[in-house]
């Protein structure tokens, strides 16, 4: 057992590094004699991400994706008989249920794993936090000082799990910031399409574009907010929509729009860091090569990064970057592939269509 004060010191690094969560789910498996730890969070429509030690990702990757899991009855049993603490399996489960249980005999049983203990806590977000442990068959059910250690650090772990959720409001209007300074009306919007931060140049657009019902993002022209819902819902489950630039029509007194739509994301599996897409509203006409503190600022870029990312944006072959740039024509490739895992894009093709818009307005 580890000490006590370096574990938590642990859980609260991972809070503002999420790329260390699976490496505290071992730490804490470890803690309590288990096999593995999960964290999870469901959405309001039962979508679910999740972060674990990395003994077991491979299957969590088919049980989350299984009919199964929707029926899975610990979640709201926990929520029942112990809400808010840590339980065990066989504190909410006959034996009979726990023998017959479909995703004990399905996911766990064949691994060799036979017994679990977890808790569920509500998020202000409105999401679901599931801490979930498993224990292997031949160990027994968790025993009574796991559930007393693991219950120690509770308070802990949930708020670790707020910090976490909360870093990415933060992040959104870090980003609308950085689009003010060059004049972009940009949004920053959830998975599920509500406005995390909004600058002014964009409330200025208003009625045009503005915040509607439950805090979403909704546009006056029906058209064009259909395109957009459409694209956010498939941001949700893949890497890029089919739209990702929306044509906004002039009004009296309004230019017309490019609505530039596009992903940020830092890791997919970060269940902490909410999907997100930056809305970026461009008159027509004004799009160019792209600021390099927009560049940087959306996506994290290096000054080498962002000079390589700023010269592909506006149409340029790689042996062009190579050549404009005295750079190494391998090295420009490099670069590419990590502004490829900064951005969320897979080909140059996409990379440019999504920095399109981005371009620096008179000022």
């Amino acid at each position: 057992m580890s000490d006590a004060l370096t574990l938590i010191d642990r859980i609260y690094e991972a809070a503002v590094i999420p790329e260390l969560w699976p490496d505290v789910c071992a730490s804490l498996a470890e803690e309590v004699n288990g096999f593995s730890a999960c964290i999870l969070t469901a959405d309001t429509g039962g979508a679910i991400r999740w972060v674990c030690s990395p003994n077991i990702e491979e299957p969590m990757e088919r049980y989350a994706s299984s009919d199964a899991r929707p029926h899975n009855p610990r979640p709201e049993r926990s929520m029942l008989l112990a809400p808010m603490s840590f339980a065990r399996d066989v504190d909410l489960m006959t034996a009979e249920e726990i023998a017959d249980d479909p995703i004990y005999n399905t996911f766990l049983r064949p691994l060799g794993l036979g017994w679990s203990m977890g808790a569920v806590l509500p998020e202000p977000s409105g999401h679901t936090l599931v801490f979930d442990f498993l224990a292997r068959s031949e160990d027994g059910p968790f025993s009574s000082q796991a559930l007393d250690r693991i219950n120690s650090v509770k308070g802990d772990l949930a708020r670790a799990a707020l910090i976490s959720s909360r870093m990415i409001f933060r992040q959104a209007h870090s980003i609308t910031s950085t689009l003010s300074l060059i004049g972009l009306p940009a949004a920053v919007l959830s998975d599920d399409n509500r406005v995390l931060a909004m600058n002014e140049d964009m409330e200025a657009l208003a009625p045009r574009i503005r915040t509607g019902a439950a805090n979403r993002i909704s546009l006056k022209n029906p058209a064009a907010n259909g395109l957009v819902l459409t694209a956010l819902e498939q941001l949700s489950v893949a890497r890029a929509s089919n739209v990702q630039s929306i044509p906004l029509a002039a009004e009296e007194n309004a230019p017309a729009l490019i609505l530039n739509l596009m992903p940020v994301r830092r890791n997919a599996r970060d269940i902490f860091s909410r999907s997100l897409a930056v809305l970026i509203a461009t008159p027509v006409g004004a799009a160019g090569a792209p600021d390099m503190r927009v560049l940087s600022g959306l996506f994290d870029l290096t000054p080498g990064e962002a000079r390589v990312a700023r010269e592909l944006a506006s149409g340029a072959s790689l042996e062009a970057v190579s050549i404009k740039l005295g750079l190494k024509l391998e090295t420009v490739r490099t670069y590419l592939k990590r502004i490829f895992l900064k951005t969320g894009t897979r080909r140059q093709a996409e990379l440019t269509r999504m920095l399109s818009g981005l371009g620096r307005l008179a000022i």
